[in-house]
């Protein structure tokens, strides 16, 4: 199980591309599938991936459920589980596999968090000192808002990356596909203000140099990125948001303004178009708000609508 493990994770960051975020989730997830099997003793030979029988994953997701883990997680440890057995079935490890027909935990639909305009505004002034850490963390969350990046595409951009003068950022996505989004003037120049605090004497930085840095000269990682959004958008009304909260507000606030769905797509790297719809539902959930609010004949308390089959 171990050395199987080992080929999938290799075949993940080599031929798929993955992000070491999703390299650790699935090395995490597969680890502690092998040591439900173990402790429970429910497979001849569980050091033996072909092993495995049907009953024992779906032993596993009760166990899960038992413990009380979320659908969203039960639906990525099972499509862990999915992606692992398809990869050891092609390569011939295994004759069958035993997930693959597994029901995936229907998960509660909600909407994302969206910033307001105005909470959006507020959060890109909040770091206002004058010194590197600051200037770098201004830039840091106007670009985020700017581009719609991932985290992940983030942490990685280079300063070949930018295109200033074209008004432009090339991002990596998911699988390493590259694409070209609009990177808005405050943006550029809050990446400008912050570099040039950060210039020596002497030759420039390469291209291949991190955009943001950390205390030490490094790349951020996503997780300290995640730190940095935490802090400031604390003093937000609403409280702290996730990076990927802005991606959102970015989506849901250039829809407000007439934006094309398929744009929207294109600058947010999703592969399909159902992906992006949802922000359709964050858009008209806030106008109806506002309605409901606002309207002397609305006639019913904000919140009291509700979403069904596409209809309201």
């Amino acid at each position: 199980m171990d050395d199987a493990i080992r080929a999938f994770m290799t075949f993940l960051t080599v031929e798929r591309g993955a992000s070491p975020e999703t390299v650790r989730s699935y090395t995490s997830d597969l680890r502690q599938f092998r040591s439900f099997l173990l402790a429970q003793r429910l497979v001849g030979d569980p050091a033996d991936p072909a092993a495995v029988q049907a009953e024992a994953a779906r032993a596993y997701l009760h166990w899960l459920d038992r413990r009380g883990e979320k659908s969203t997680s039960l639906a990525r440890k099972l499509a862990c589980l999915r992606s692992f057995y398809r990869y050891l079935t092609r390569t011939g490890r295994v004759k069958r596999n035993p997930v693959e027909d597994l029901r995936t935990p229907k998960r509660p639909k909600h909407l994302p968090r969206v910033l307001t305009k105005d909470d959006a505004d507020a959060l890109m002034a909040f770091p206002n000192r004058a010194t590197p850490a600051s200037l770098r963390d201004r830039a840091l969350l106007e670009t985020l808002y700017s581009t719609g990046a991932r985290v992940s595409e983030l942490v990685s951009l280079s300063l070949g990356d930018l295109h200033a003068s074209e008004g432009v950022v090339r991002l990596q996505g998911k699988g390493k596909k590259e694409r070209i989004v609009p990177i808005g003037d405050l943006a550029v120049e809050a990446i400008r203000t912050y570099r040039e605090s950060l210039r020596p004497s002497g030759a420039g930085p390469q291209r291949s140099a991190p955009v943001f840095l950390n205390h030490r000269g490094g790349r951020l990682t996503a997780r300290s990125v995640a730190r940095i959004v935490a802090r400031y958008s604390g003093r937000l009304a609403g409280g702290s948001v996730s990076p990927h909260t802005l991606r959102h507000s970015f989506a849901t606030h250039l829809l407000d303004e007439g934006a094309d769905l398929r744009a929207i797509q294109e600058m947010l790297g999703h592969a399909s178009l159902s992906t992006t719809q949802k922000y359709t539902h964050v858009a008209t959930d806030q106008l109806l708000a506002v309605y409901d609010k606002a309207h002397p004949r609305a006639g019913r308390a904000p919140g009291e609508r509700t979403v069904k089959d596409g209809k309201r």
